[in-house]
């Protein structure tokens, strides 16, 4: 078997799991101190996958993931999911402020909008989907709290951006789908009630106008400008009407 990150049986440990091709294991983590209730997507941005792992895994680096997942779709284990990974940093997400202790974190091998933002390969993805869909089985993870980098710090990242496909994700069930239906055009009066809104749906707004962006990355990408338009208001209703409906976990 060819492996993005060197053949199998070169010296780097095979892993017992059926959906995880190699065990790296970092040294970055500690215990948790929360439950698993999320799942926090990333994008790596560095020109080269095996720089990735190196840096994963340096201890002055102080960051990880539990899992890197490569272009060609090999999946690496980096911190197992009991520990508590470094990817998160800074962040909030529905009322959780270590969304480090609360999540696993996969890292997808991607040059990110550094080194030329580009399309997710499918047998990235497609190595993807089995992984999240265990987690959300095994840990009953909400669908709302299958999410990217720059949703729970949304002043800090924009990762894994506008490519990554959230529309496919969710046609397996793994995430919320972007409304098809929007039952109001412009239910908000004015700038303040979004904001209130956006809070209660679950972002950090303490930057308004990054946490507009960051909710129009996930939810409107084919602009992204942190303008509270009657679109993103109407999209923003629709999440939360559904939600309150019991339609949305």
């Amino acid at each position: 078997m060819s492996s993005d990150f060197g053949e199998l049986g070169a010296g780097l440990p095979e892993a017992e799991d059926e959906l995880v091709d190699r065990k790296i294991l970092s040294p970055n983590h500690d215990e948790r101190k929360l439950p698993i209730t999320m799942v926090v997507i990333h994008y790596t941005e560095m020109k080269d996958k095996g720089f990735a792992i190196e840096r994963l895994c340096d201890p002055e680096a102080k960051v990880s993931a539990n899992y890197l997942i490569g272009k060609a779709g090999e999946v690496v284990r980096l911190v197992p999911e009991e520990k508590r990974a470094w990817h998160a940093g800074v962040s909030y997400w529905r009322g959780i402020k270590d969304v480090n202790s609360a999540s696993i974190g996969i890292e997808l091998d991607h040059p990110g909008h550094k080194y030329g933002y580009e399309p997710f390969p499918d047998a990235q993805f497609e190595a993807l989907v089995p992984l999240v869909a265990r987690m959300v089985k095994q840990y009953d993870i909400p669908r709302a709290n299958v999410v990217g980098h720059s949703d729970v710090a949304p002043a800090r990242k924009i990762d894994p951006g506008e490519l990554f496909p959230w529309d496919r994700l969710a046609e397996y069930g793994l995430c919320l789908p972007r409304p098809n239906k929007l039952e109001r055009g412009d239910p908000f009066d004015n700038d303040a009630s979004f904001y209130l809104a956006l809070e209660r749906f679950g972002y950090d707004i303490s930057d308004g106008h990054k946490a507009v962006e960051a909710f129009q990355r996930r939810w409107r990408p084919e602009k992204i400008d942190g303008v509270i338009d009657g679109q993103v208001r109407a999209i923003l209703f629709q999440l939360l009407l559904d939600r309150d409906r019991g339609r949305a976990r």
